[in-house]
């Protein structure tokens, strides 16, 4: 009594209609094997039906426009502009069962004008005006829209009845709406119409107008076909044209009706357009509703008040195409005469005259701006509607209130269709009135191609009541409409025999159709009460036949405990009539269900078992080292004591007292550890225990308490498995266990017990492997109702999950590593820990592995490259095959919370935690930088910005204002022991510190910069962990915190810029003198705070003191690089580029540059570091100044070489004589002293002074000197 799909039709010839609609993907030549009947009915193998290699393949159905009847006796396929007719015809199959298939019946081209194509088409059966009908069609008209605004009219067999150009556009959809009986009393009738809905207008043709049309035009080519009559003059058609205003686009739409609105919606309407003074009329107007989908907004909805707007009559464009006299008639408005085949066709053809439309503005609508609708379906009783989306998205509007009531996610490209069911006469009627209504329900039904599912949703807040696999490339068809041509007079007596949903699958070629019982429709007990209701009936009916065998599946389906007494009825008002007892019959057959349901759920059991275990050996496998035990551990034996002072009788019934965990875990053992072991005989102990009278429920607890706390043994034991499967199936079929009252389709309070056991555990392994047995034994003896078995699909989903997390954690740290305690998880703990629970626990992991950033990076990513150097990297080696694996697996388990900006996130405040805790330790100094390296790994700008203001606010700037305070008050770089006084670290770890202060507030000026431009991230969850509840994770605080203030947040980096400089090369500074009474104030604020800064120039005496500590950065700097080099050293190199910093740091504090730029270069000389200054030289603005600068430094350097060097030389001497007076003078002058690098090569400084002759010009007082200094280097290097 569920759904199910059932095939009611077959299409043929669907290869051969392929190949006409898709000529370029026709085969090649049919072989010996394939042949033609006259009839024109191709067979294969003997086969009338699509044989299985002939299976279509690819999406050739979503490319053609498909439509059809409600009666299922005819469809149409077209493309382009060819169009296949299928009808319907019945015939017997292999087995000689009488079945009904389509057939092609007419193939051919549409088109009537060179370019049009098939846009829309559509089949209406048109009901007989026989008194002697019983509600089958008289003939089918199928209606055909064109790109060209052309609507055509065809009969089945592919003659031109008439074509109307009521538009210039091209058509977009063609629905219909037929007479349906009102379900109740007052519900306003509604007429028949044909919509047709363009890009800017809507057509709507009367039905009755359009019936009689279609009659006189078939009867016209029946006149024609028979001898060639003259022509009648059909009846004109009457139709409204709308012009769809205040829509960007429209798609699709659905025509609602005609609808009223009661006396309170008119005068609320009336108030809100005409004021508190709005006059009422007497009786509300009758408005026609239209309802559009498309952008902008993203539903439309139009009304189009009755009487606003005459009908136009146009005058039927009548086409009779006969096979005997081969005549057409083709024209949109007004008659063309007959013609013959052989004549000519007229030279132009009159494009027929399209009537204006009448404006119609949108009274309300959806506005979605992103999202655009594709398709929307009216419910049979138009009530409710079910619109698609480009967003994978299916909304469910109440019609009469215009809400959207219910969304459904992750449904790209959906098909709807609705299901409408009665209730069936029977018990209701008989215990209420005769005379009372029957009940519908409606369903609505979801196709989804991308996923190959097709689902049924009782609406409007219905569960999903079925589902089924499908192919991906189906159509889902339906039509809305039934019979044209009805009203409340004829219909009277008729049964509809019409398909409202059906299922076309081009790979069978088979027609599904879906049906649904009433009872799905129902809630909680009603439900289930009526399900058992029909089985009470089908299991009366059976015994009355006395075929009992048959009615042992149906006895084991009734659930409701009001049903099983009627059943108990039944049983003894039968049972005389009977040749044997239906208890003694039903007895032993039971015994045997249920002993091959325990064979099915132990099989059950190692499929699971197969595909979990990969992890669970793993997991085994970390978790097998030895430990301590102790006397109390439960293995030992029980104490008489401890076992007796657990027990007590009450009332002739023994019940057991739990006691601490230790005596209840020993309990247990004692009771069920020899059974889980197999070193007890399970038949005698499970008899024992349903003798015992202890209550199943502490039974089950016991037995649950020793499984889940040994699971070191338990795991070793392959036996354990199977045996904890017969152990809780003997408690679950004691007395007690299950409560006879218990309601199916609620929570059983005994699996649930299970279930608690299982997700408060913190042993991963032992809890799921409990879940599976229990799950399993859960199938076997009850029905899976929806409830229930969603409760341990979630629980083991949980399990499974906790279950590769668990094993994660269970990494061993490698040696030297912070390490710490493995830290165990539970189900409960990980929803009691919020969202964030499973990345805070993969952090603290990561922080335990002491796994480099960059590292990390590769392992996430599954990246080959390992960037390791030295003695770790075997050892980084291993850890990234052990860990990148389970990572890996992990990450798979849990992709949203796992997300990598998420994890990175949790990774950057678990250093910054740990740091937090011993700045000063050795092994802790580098967790602040790795910190900030995680954070900058964050590409998300909004997250990245939350946490660097969190990281600053929490745990930096306190510590980074003591350093500022300090520096200020000694005037220099702070020894060791003040720093550990006043910042709490070592010197050496307060540079490290103020660094990695300068790179978190870059990182947060960049965030901030790229926040405008970045979507905010939408953090979500698994959907089996969507219940956890409690604080909210890291990510989640960081796009809660408030925006920064850019400027502000330079301010301080400024600071630490200057503070990290100062502490790096030992510089006297006083950092807060730099600044005005302005920018100290801004120091220290919240960085969300607007504060006064210092802007305009400033003081000339400030600006001096800053340049100076600059240039003392800059010398310090190239000291530390002459060290480096003179030691071989790469030290300084992977540093900071103290350059680049000094000179972004002039721009911010008013200081020339190129000052800066001349003094690193005669620093860099000085240094004997002739390159880099070259290097350096390029940038200098003012080179004359720099020029002088240098020949200075040169004169030095020669002054060394001539007067100061210990291995002066003859030659040397003689070339001191020959000097030019004035030159010798001005090389005496020259203190060598100063050069902390004097003794270079003559090379370097023959390069050097041609470089000043270079920058000096030629009219410069000093331009003679240097050419004299030239002429000196050139003679010592040719003496050398």
């Amino acid at each position: 009594m569920s759904c199910c799909l059932q095939d009611f039709c077959r299409v043929q010839e669907l290869r051969q209609v392929r190949e006409f609609l898709f000529p370029s993907q026709k085969p090649a030549a049919a072989g010996p094997a394939e042949s033609k009947d006259p009839a024109g009915e191709w067979r294969t193998g003997g086969s009338w039906f699509l044989a299985e290699e002939e299976v279509q393949h690819g999406p050739w159905l979503q490319d053609c426009v498909l439509s059809i009847s409600p009666c299922s006796d005819l469809m149409v396929i077209a493309r382009e502009h060819k169009a296949a007719f299928l009808s319907a015809k019945w015939q017997n199959d292999d087995s000689g069962r009488e079945e009904m298939t389509l057939a092609v019946s007419w193939s051919g081209m549409l088109n009537a004008e060179e370019g049009e194509c098939v846009s829309s088409v559509i089949c209406i059966p048109l009901a007989s005006q026989k008194r002697s009908s019983t509600g089958r069609p008289d003939w089918t008209c199928i209606v055909v829209g064109f790109s060209s605004g052309y609507v055509r009219f065809y009969t089945e067999n592919g003659v031109l009845l008439l074509a109307q150009l009521l538009n210039e556009d091209p058509v977009l959809r063609l629905k219909c709406r037929t007479y349906e009986i009102p379900r109740h009393p007052g519900v306003t009738e509604q007429h028949e119409e044909l919509s047709i809905l363009y890009p800017t207008a809507l057509v709507t043709i009367d039905g009755f107008s359009l019936f009689q049309s279609l009659r006189a035009c078939r009867n016209q080519v029946a006149r024609a076909a028979a001898a060639g009559s003259d022509v009648v003059q059909p009846p004109p058609l009457a139709y409204k044209k709308w012009g769809l205003q205040d829509m960007d686009t429209i798609i699709d739409h659905s025509s609602v009706g005609i609808m009223t609105l009661n006396v309170f919606d008119q005068m609320k309407n009336a108030s809100i357009l005409g004021g508190f003074h709005a006059s009422v009329k007497g009786s509300p107007p009758a408005m026609s509703q239209y309802i559009t989908v498309g952008g902008g907004p993203f539903t439309g909805f139009y009304y189009a008040v009755e009487g606003s707007s005459q009908p136009l009559l146009s005058h039927v464009a009548l086409a009779v195409a006969s096979k005997l006299t081969s005549a057409l008639f083709s024209a949109a408005s007004g008659w063309l005469g007959w013609k013959n085949k052989n004549e000519e066709e007229p030279a132009q053809k009159q494009k027929p005259k399209v009537e204006p439309a009448t404006p119609l503005p949108v009274r309300f609508g959806l506005p979605d701006s992103r999202r655009h609708g594709e398709s929307i379906c009216l419910s049979p009783c138009n009530t409710m509607a079910g619109v698609t989306d480009d967003f994978g998205r299916v909304t469910l509007l109440d019609v009469a209130r215009g809400i959207a009531i219910r969304m459904w996610k992750g449904y790209r490209d959906a098909q709807l269709g609705w299901v409408q069911v009665s209730e069936a006469r029977g018990e209701r009627e008989i215990a209420t009135s005769p005379s009372m209504p029957r009940r519908h329900a409606q369903f609505l039904v979801i196709y989804a191609p991308r996923r190959g599912i097709l689902e049924v949703w009782g609406t409007q807040h219905g569960p999903r009541v079925g589902a089924f696999t499908v192919g991906k490339h189906c159509r889902l068809l339906y039509s809305g409409y039934r019979l044209m041509g009805v009203n409340s007079v004829t219909s009277q007596g008729w049964h509809y025999n019409t398909q409202q949903v059906c299922l076309f699958d081009p790979s069978t070629g088979a027609l599904r159709s879906v049906t649904i019982p009433f009872h799905l429709a129902l809630s909680d007990k009603k439900s289930e009460r009526a399900k058992d209701m029909h089985l009470l009936k089908r299991l009366t009916a059976l015994l009355k036949s006395r075929e009992i065998d048959p009615g042992e599946s149906i006895l084991l389906e009734i659930k409701h405990p009001a049903v099983k007494k009627q059943v108990r009825h039944v049983q003894y008002i039968l049972t005389n009539s009977l040749s044997h007892s239906l208890t003694h019959t039903l007895t032993p057959n039971k015994y045997i269900i249920l002993a091959c349901k325990n064979t099915l759920s132990l099989a059950g059991i190692e499929e699971d078992l197969a595909r979990i275990g990969p992890i669970l050996r793993r997991y085994t496998e970390l978790n097998s080292r030895p430990c301590v035990t102790f006397a109390q551990d439960p293995g030992g034996p029980l104490p008489v004591r401890a076992f007796l002072s657990q027990l007590v009788c009450e009332g002739g019934e023994l019940r057991v007292i739990r006691g601490p965990d230790t005596d209840w875990t020993h309990l247990g053992s004692f009771l069920f550890w020899g059974c889980l072991s197999g070193q007890s005989p399970l038949e005698k102990v499970c008899e024992t225990l349903q003798q015992s009278g202890i209550s199943p429920q502490q039974l089950l607890s016991l037995l649950l308490t020793v499984w889940l706390n040994r699971e070191k043994e338990i795991l070793k034991r392959a036996d354990a498995i199977r045996n904890l499967h017969t152990l809780l199936n003997t408690l679950s079929s004691m007395k007690g266990a299950v409560e006879e009252s218990w309601d199916v389709q609620c929570i059983s309070p005994w699996w649930q017990q299970v279930r608690s056991a299982c997700v408060q555990s913190e042993s991963a392994g032992a809890a799921l492997l409990a879940a599976l047995v229990a799950h399993r034994a859960f199938q076997g003896d009850w029905e899976c109702v929806s409830l229930e078995l969603e409760q341990w699909v979630v629980c083991l989903r949980q399990l499974e999950d906790v279950l590769a997390l668990q094993t994660l954690l269970s990494l061993p740290p490698p040696q030297g590593s912070p390490g710490g305690a493995v830290q165990r998880c539970s189900v409960k703990s990980l929803l009691e820990s919020g969202r964030g629970g499973v990345a805070d626990s993969v952090a603290k992991l990561i922080f335990r592995q002491d796994v480099p950033p960059e590292m990390l990076k590769d392992i996430v990513q599954q990246r080959e490259e390992e960037h390791c150097s030295g003695r770790d990297v075997t050892e980084r080696m291993l850890l990234s095959v052990l860990s990148s694996e389970l990572l890996a697996c992990v990450c798979q388990r849990f992709p949203h919370s796992l997300a990598i900006d998420v994890l990175w996130a949790h990774c950057c405040w678990e250093y910054v935690v740990q740091w937090n805790k011993d700045p000063e330790a050795s092994t802790f100094s580098t967790f602040v930088i790795w910190s900030v390296e995680y954070l900058k790994m964050i590409s998300s700008s909004h997250i990245q910005l939350g946490i660097s203001s969190m990281m600053w606010n929490t745990f930096i700037v306190k510590r980074f204002s003591a350093a500022a305070f300090l520096m200020e008050k000694v005037g220099k770089a702070p020894k060791d022991r003040l720093c550990r006084r006043d910042v709490g670290m070592g010197d050496a770890a307060m540079t490290s510190f103020l660094g990695s202060c300068v790179q978190l507030l870059q990182t947060l000026m960049e965030a901030d910069s790229g926040v405008e431009e970045a979507y905010v991230p939408e953090l979500c969850v698994e959907e089996v962990w969507g219940s956890a509840e409690g604080p909210a994770s890291i990510a989640e605080l960081a796009l809660q915190q408030k925006a920064v203030h850019y400027p502000l947040v330079q301010h301080h980096c400024l600071l630490a810029s200057l503070l990290h400089a100062a502490m790096s090369f030992s510089l006297r500074l006083k950092p807060l003198s730099l600044f005005d009474s302005k920018g100290k104030n801004a120091f220290f604020r919240e960085l969300t705070s607007i504060q006064l800064l210092p802007s305009g120039d400033m003081d000339p005496n400030l600006v001096a003191i800053r340049q100076e500590f600059l240039m003392l950065v800059l010398t310090g700097w190239v000291k530390a690089v002459g060290e480096a080099e003179d030691t071989g050293s790469a030290k300084v190199s992977r540093d900071m580029d103290w350059p680049a910093v000094c000179m972004e740091l002039a721009s911010l504090l008013q200081v020339n540059a190129d000052i800066l730029r001349r003094h690193l270069v005669w620093e860099l000389y000085n240094q004997g570091l002739d390159l880099r200054a070259e290097e350096v030289m390029l940038e200098v603005e003012d080179k004359d100044v720099l020029g002088s600068q240098l020949l200075v430094l040169t004169g030095q350097r020669l002054a060394f070489s001539l007067l100061h060097s210990q291995t002066q030389t003859k030659a040397t001497m003689e070339l001191l004589a020959r000097l030019p007076p004035t030159l010798c003078t001005w090389l005496k002058a020259m203190d060598p002293s100063e050069l902390r690098c004097p003794s270079v090569p003559l090379k370097q400084s023959s390069r050097l002074v041609s470089k000043v002759i270079e920058m000096l010009p030629e009219n410069h007082a000093q331009y003679s000197l240097a050419l004299h200094l030239l002429e000196t280097v050139d003679s010592l290097q040719e003496n050398e």
